[in-house]
């Protein structure tokens, strides 16, 4: 594949679009707010001002669309990863369950 270094099945498509994260953890369910990064057909990224968020835990995400030719985005997704980038903020990887 033409410069096709990415191990994926599928392309990811390079966001910076502001979204809302539902997290469903064992305290309770709070929302925070994110930036998505990247999306696939089968999971997504977030930069999120968090020092972290548990592996495994189920987060309701949700776009807002800018234009009346495409539709808002709402999934159920489960997270998968956390990198953190500084002492407030990390990176969360999510895999895809449920588009809504």
């Amino acid at each position: 594949m033409l410069g096709y270094d990415d191990k994926r099945n599928f392309f990811r498509m390079m966001l910076n679009s502001p979204c809302e994260l539902t997290v469903h953890d064992e305290e309770s369910s709070r929302s925070l707010q994110a930036v998505c990064k990247d999306i696939s057909a089968t999971g997504m990224s977030f930069e999120v001002e968090e020092q972290s968020v548990e592996i495994g835990t189920q987060v309701d995400v949700s776009i807002e669309s800018t234009s009346s030719q495409i539709p808002s985005l709402n999934a159920k997704a489960k997270i998968v990863r956390c990198d953190n980038i500084s002492e407030n903020s990390c990176v969360i990887g999510v895999e895809i369950s449920e588009m809504k």
